[in-house]
């Protein structure tokens, strides 16, 4: 067995094709507990690190250097996230230590009003402290106040949560990121809050469904809609390479977040729209072999421009979820697809050694290309995403 495996480790780096599933799926069983190892001793590397640091959140290694953010940061659930999944791996009560004390950092963002992002921010934290760290009523509570707080974001004629205040430039921004805010909506609306969370969630999502998707099922990045009018005023790429191209995060935002809704309220609709995302990018143009899509799909510099890390990571903890909830043959595909681009994330060419990369797992990724900010960095939410991701696949 040892052997085989062996020889797959070694077709795959060499580039060459798996010769099936079920021996992709042994291969990747056999790197899971070398990953995880590696991720603890990143984390440990990563706290060590910000040690004497004590209110702000580990965000990305970017040429070269450590950038943190506030508790208000979009980012700042993401590290705790990344603590909790590795508890739910190993069992150490060392990890459950650290997640706790980490979550707890972004307490005093928990009424923040001023973006859209409560749900990456609390959920990812507090909510996995509630999934695996047995907690209940003290980070429930904090849970219902950040949602109380993207609540304040709703807007009753738009039927829409604004994603940014950003204004003259634009008038009511809405991000297909916002999709993945929705399940603390959903889950605070089932676990005692308020019941309207659920409806505001559903026709957020709708109009997402209906307007921020092209003919041939790629993602707008942002649509920004007339308060006045109720009308799309502009369309925008924004992190992408052009408004009508594919920005890669993007496009697995719209897989997860629509996958998730399905889960969530059981309607089809949802499930239609994560399916029609996947199939674009399975088939999309410029998939490389290795399923590690370039930071977008038109990118002008292919096969040069960077590839995004994070959004492989993204795509592969919603497909291996979207495979428990279609018909074969679709459910094996995406399942396989989900499992080469684990295993490609966990070769040496994406899977950073011990003490690089500033303590981040994962290299390759790319933050938001045309402000030229985190390229070909290492960045939290990959890190979040892969481990959650090698999670799903054990079943855990």
């Amino acid at each position: 067995m040892k052997a085989t495996l062996l020889a797959l480790s070694l077709a795959a780096a060499a580039g060459a094709a798996l010769p099936c599933a079920a021996a992709k799926e042994d291969l990747l069983r056999e790197r899971i507990p070398g990953v995880f190892a590696r991720a603890e001793a990143q984390a440990s590397h990563l706290i060590d690190a910000m040690a004497g640091d004590t209110k702000r959140l580990p965000r990305s290694w970017t040429r070269g250097k450590l950038f943190c953010e506030d508790p208000t940061g979009w980012t700042t659930g993401f590290f705790p996230g990344t603590l909790w999944f590795l508890h739910a791996y190993t069992g150490k009560p060392e990890w459950k230590a650290a997640a706790e004390e980490w979550t707890v950092r972004l307490d005093s963002a928990r009424h923040y009003t001023k973006n859209h992002d409560m749900g990456f921010m609390f959920f990812c934290s507090y909510g996995n402290g509630i999934k695996y760290g047995g907690h209940g009523d003290d980070y429930k509570a904090v849970i219902f106040d950040a949602a109380a707080a993207l609540a304040t974001r709703w807007n009753e004629k738009l039927q829409l949560i604004r994603s940014w205040d950003w204004p003259p430039f634009m008038q009511f921004p809405v991000i297909i990121d916002s999709m993945m805010n929705l399940e603390m909506l959903e889950w605070v609306s089932k676990n005692g809050g308020d019941k309207n969370y659920d409806r505001i969630s559903r026709l957020h999502a709708d109009k997402l469904d209906r307007t921020q998707f092209r003919p041939d099922d790629s993602v707008y990045h942002v649509t920004d809609w007339n308060p006045r009018t109720g009308k799309i005023w502009a369309r925008y790429a924004w992190q992408g390479a052009c408004v009508n191209g594919a920005w890669a995060r993007g496009q697995a935002w719209s897989v997860y977040g629509f996958t998730m809704m399905f889960r969530e309220t059981g309607e089809k609709r949802y499930l239609e729209r994560a399916k029609k995302s996947a199939d674009w990018i399975l088939c999309a143009p410029n998939l490389p072999d290795d399923k590690i899509p370039y930071w977008d799909y038109y990118a002008h510099d292919i096969p040069a421009a960077p590839r995004d890390a994070s959004a492989a990571a993204i795509m592969a903890s919603a497909l291996l979820e979207l495979s428990g909830y279609v018909d074969e043959p679709a459910a094996s595909r995406y399942r396989e697809r989900a499992v080469d681009m684990l295993l490609a994330l966990s070769s040496d060419a994406y899977l950073a050694a011990d003490g690089e990369c500033g303590g981040f797992l994962l290299k390759h990724s790319v933050g938001n290309y045309p402000e030229d900010t985190e390229i070909d960095a290492s960045i939290n939410y990959a890190d979040y995403y892969f481990l959650e991701a090698l999670l799903r696949f054990l079943g855990k």
